[in-house]
């Protein structure tokens, strides 16, 4: 019986997190033989306040301090610092690593095994994720230059939407547009994958049903699915699209962005960093992107950006009903989704009149279920495992590239 190891990496913008799996019985093994050994997040990567932590198998921290310097001051230093501690904590290389990639183009339905058409495809598709796409990829570039025979796995935010009809993945512009690319992709989709797998295999009933999910964390979206497929979603073309961010506006006239190209003369440099860093929560209180900043403030612009927030998470989870005519369950998670009971019970309570009442107690323990027996829409809380998905892709495509080696 043979043990392998799994490593999960998800890059961003300032972090960088990782899931080791053990897995025993490899050849026959399926997601559930994946057991945990260490998880860890690298933060606040190129900042003074960088943090590491890495915590076993059990939950404890093994890791947690400050970085050093030299250890985070930029994502090369913190791809260098993990693959150190894993040589010196874990005997042995991984069979595979699975990567987060949050888009995948119109091309990728599923996890691919990355090989040097798909690392082009998608070092191409960067434009459409600028604040992502590059950093998901960095690992990648790493591992194949120094570890070329290690197989890699590319998992989708993108792929999950794939099923969308036409009407829902269409923009009412030129034909030619759409030939080009210009469609809606919807991102998130991991997240909405894992709460799917989560209600099929716990919450049968509810899997069949109208069910609208909210990945409310710094970045967020919603999406409505059924039998574990998305019907609909909220974010678009870009991570832009939707519900409004921590630092990112959500929808947004198109007519703006012209304003300030033609009147503001900015660059497109400019608006994109206007769009992407400057605009959501943190636009709105002109001081903080954090949740938990705005909700223990007192100033009336914070105030604001969370009554703007909650009125339009609202909005765009109701108009999700239309696609399937109706809903039946609001599951929230990530971040926000899972911790913040004032947000849950904000936007719930914005939604009173489709006969959502959730229960006081229920929500501020973040029990599973929060509302009331009465409500017409049931509302759940269900922490959202990304991680996972990406292992039990990495784990397929692994179990099969050995198959056609054998």
């Amino acid at each position: 019986m043979s043990t392998e190891r799994l490593l999960v990496i998800n890059a961003g913008s300032s972090s960088l997190k990782f899931h080791l799996y053990q897995v025993r019985n490899f050849e026959r093994a399926d997601y559930e033989d994946l057991s945990l050994l260490y998880a860890g997040n690298l933060s606040g990567i190129g900042t003074d306040i960088a943090h590491l932590c890495i915590r076993d198998k059990a939950g404890q921290p093994v890791l947690d301090r400050a970085a050093a310097p030299g250890e985070a001051g930029s994502l090369g230093e913190a791809q260098a610092f993990l693959a150190q501690w894993l040589q010196q904590h874990v005997e042995g290389a991984p069979v595979a690593v699975g990567h987060r990639i949050v888009h995948g183009g119109a091309e990728m339905h599923g996890s691919v095994v990355i090989d040097d058409k798909v690392v082009d495809y998608l070092d191409g598709l960067a434009p459409l994720a600028p604040l992502h796409q590059h950093n998901n990829l960095a690992p990648v570039h790493v591992i194949r230059e120094h570890w070329p025979d290690l197989l890699q796995v590319a998992c989708f935010d993108t792929a999950f939407h794939h099923s969308h009809s036409d009407m829902i993945t269409r923009y009412a512009v030129p034909e030619r547009f759409y030939e080009q690319g210009v469609r809606r992709y919807g991102f998130h989709g991991l997240s909405y994958q894992y709460i799917a797998h989560y209600l099929q295999k716990h919450l049968p009933d509810l899997y069949g049903q109208r069910v609208v999910v909210a990945h409310l964390g710094s970045g967020a979206s919603a999406c409505i699915m059924q039998q574990g497929r998305s019907l609909d979603t909220t974010m678009g073309f870009t991570a832009l699209e939707g519900l409004p961010m921590g630092t990112r506006p959500g929808r947004l006239d198109a007519g703006v962005v012209l304003w300030w190209m033609q009147q503001g003369k900015y660059s497109a440099d400019e608006i994109q960093h206007f769009l992407y860093n400057c605009s959501g929560l943190k636009g709105l209180s002109g001081f903080s992107a954090d949740m938990r900043e705005l909700l223990a403030s007192d100033d009336i612009r914070a105030q604001l950006a969370l009554d703007y927030y909650a009125h339009h998470c609202a909005e765009c989870l109701a108009g999700l009903g239309v696609i399937a005519q109706g809903i039946d369950a609001i599951v929230f998670t990530a971040g926000v989704g899972e911790n913040s009971a004032p947000i849950r019970a904000m936007i719930a309570e914005r939604l009173s009149w489709l006969g959502v009442h959730i229960d006081v107690e229920a929500n501020a323990n973040n029990e599973l279920c929060i509302s009331t027996p009465e409500s017409k829409i049931s509302v759940w809380v269900i922490p959202t495992n990304e991680e996972l998905m990406i292992a039990r892709d990495t784990l397929m495509l692994a179990q099969r590239q050995m198959h056609l080696s054998a």
